[in-house]
C-alpha cells in the first residue's frame, strides 16, 4: 500500500509540472471575469456545519461561520456555488475517521485535546475563483473552477473555500455549476482506483474485461464512462431498476444482483482482468474467483478498514491492525490465485481533474444528477442520500437563483 501511494503521489506532482508547463503561457498576465474577493471587513459566512458528530439533528446552519482566507502564496478562495453530497459525508457525520483526520488538521492534536468542532461538510463543489496569493499561475479571479475538498480540510456546504490551486481544475465549459459539482469526488476516486490501484490507463484498458460491483451510484457510473471512453469491456452489477441508467451510460453486460444467485451468473462469463468493488462486505469471499488467474489481474475494493480500525483501536493500534489485513490477505490472493488485492482511496488532484474536464467537454464523459436541493435544505439532501440505491449524485445548489448554475448541455437522469 506505503508503494501504491507513493507511485500515486509522483504520478500526481509529475502531472502537476506537466500541466503547469502547459498552462503557463497562456495563463499567466490573463484576466478574465474578474471578481473582488469579498470585503476585508466580512469575516463571516453561511455554512451548514456539526457541532458534535450524530445523526441528521446535528446539522446546523449558521451565517456565522468563519470565513476561510487565503493564507499561504499558493491557494485560491473560492466562492462556491454547487456542491454535491457523497456516501462519505455522511459517514463524517456520524464521527468516521475522526480521529485520523483530525491529526492530519492538526498534528499537535496528539498532544493537546483541542476539539475539531465546528466541521463543515461538504466534499465536491463548483464555483467561481474570488481570490489568489501571491504564488498560484494556473487561476485568476473569475475563473470558473471545480474541485474535490481533501477530508481533513473544511467543506463546501459553505460560501466559501479556500484551496491550494494544486487541488483545483477549471471547470468543463459545456456544463453547468450544478453539473459539475457532481462529478470530483467520485472522479478522484475512481482514478485513484482504477489507475492508481487498479494499473489501467487510457493506454492500457482497451480490450481489457472490467467488472464494477455495484455501478449505479457516483464512483460507479463516472467509471462506466470513463472505461468506456478508454476502450474497456465494462460489466456490472446494480439492481434491475438501474440497468437502463447503467446501459445507457455504456455498460457492455449487467448483471441484476437481485435475481436470484447472481454470483453464480458471474462465474459462468469469461474471467475479468480488473474488479472494482464499490460494495464491500463479503463481497471479496467469491469475486475474489472471478478474476484471470497468473495474468496480473487486480481486484480493488473502495471499502477498507483503516479509518474504522483507526476510530475503534487508536491511530497505531489501528493502522498496525489495517496494514497487517492488506498484507496478509494480498499475500493470500497471490500465492493461492496470481492476483492483486488492493485498497483504493479517495484522493483529490486537480491536474487530474483537467483530464477529465476534457472528456466532459469531449462529451465521454455525463453528469448524472439524480436529485437537486436548495442551500436551506441540505439536511432533506441528507436524508434522500439515506435512502440509498442512489442513481446518481445528489447536489446542493448553495446559490439560489443564479444563471450560471443552470448553463450547460448534459443529461440528468
Amino acid at each position: 500500500m506505503a508503494s501504491t501511494r507513493l507511485l500515486c503521489s509522483f504520478t500526481a506532482k509529475v502531472a502537476g509540472l506537466t500541466q503547469t508547463l502547459a498552462r503557463t503561457g497562456c495563463r499567466v498576465g490573463c484576466r478574465r471575469h474578474v471578481c473582488s474577493s469579498p470585503s476585508r471587513q466580512q469575516s463571516c459566512m453561511s455554512a451548514w456545519v456539526v457541532d458534535q458528530y450524530g445523526s441528521n439533528g446535528v446539522l446546523r446552519y449558521t451565517e456565522e461561520a468563519t470565513l476561510p482566507t487565503v493564507t499561504s502564496p499558493s491557494e485560491v478562495m473560492i466562492e462556491v456555488l454547487a456542491a454535491s453530497l457523497n456516501p462519505l459525508d455522511i459517514a463524517m457525520r456520524a464521527g468516521y475517521g475522526a480521529k485520523l483526520l483530525k491529526l492530519r488538521r492538526d498534528p499537535a492534536s496528539v498532544i493537546n485535546s483541542d476539539s475539531e468542532f465546528p466541521l463543515i461538510l461538504g466534499r465536491d463543489m463548483s464555483g467561481v475563483v474570488v481570490d489568489c496569493g501571491s504564488e498560484v499561475t494556473q487561476f485568476v479571479p473569475g475563473d470558473e473552477v471545480w474541485a474535490a475538498v481533501p477530508p481533513w480540510k473544511q467543506g463546501s456546504l459553505a460560501q466559501y473555500v479556500t484551496l491550494t490551486e494544486f487541488e483545483v481544475s477549471h471547470k468543463p465549459e459545456s456544463v453547468s455549476h450544478t453539473e459539475a459539482a457532481s462529478i470530483p469526488y467520485v472522479a478522484s476516486t475512481a482514478l485513484s482506483a482504477l489507475v492508481c490501484a487498479g494499473g489501467l490507463c487510457r493506454d492500457s484498458a482497451s480490450n481489457k474485461r472490467i467488472l464494477i460491483i455495484g455501478g449505479s451510484g457516483g464512483v460507479g457510473t463516472f467509471s462506466i464512462q470513463l472505461l468506456k471512453a478508454w476502450g474497456a469491456h465494462v460489466t456490472v452489477t446494480c439492481s434491475h431498476n438501474a440497468e437502463g441508467l447503467v446501459r445507457g451510460l455504456g455498460a457492455d453486460e449487467v448483471v441484476d444482483y437481485t435475481e436470484g444467485d447472481f454470483a453464480e451468473q458471474l462465474e459462468t462469463m469469461e474471467k475479468f482482468d480488473v474488479i472494482l468493488d464499490n460494495i464491500g462486505g463479503d463481497t471479496e469471499e467469491w469475486a475474489m474467483g472471478l478474476l484471470k488467474p497468473w495474468s496480473g489481474a487486480k481486484y480493488t475494493t473502495l471499502v477498507t478498514p483503516l479509518l474504522l480500525n483507526t476510530d475503534s483501536m487508536g491511530l497505531l493500534d489501528g493502522a498496525v491492525n489495517a496494514g497487517v489485513t492488506l498484507c496478509t490477505k494480498a499475500l493470500q490472493e497471490f500465492i493461492s490465485n496470481g492476483v492483486f488485492y488492493r485498497w483504493g482511496f479517495y484522493s483529490p488532484d486537480g491536474p487530474s481533474l483537467d483530464q477529465v474536464a476534457k472528456l466532459v467537454d469531449a462529451g465521454k464523459i455525463l453528469p448524472v444528477v439524480e436529485a437537486q436541493f436548495p442551500f436551506t435544505q441540505v439536511p432533506q439532501a441528507f436524508q434522500k442520500l439515506e435512502h440509498g440505491h442512489a442513481r446518481g449524485k445528489t447536489v446542493v445548489q448553495v446559490v439560489e437563483k443564479d444563471d450560471r448554475l443552470e448553463e450547460g448541455t448534459s443529461k440528468q437522469y
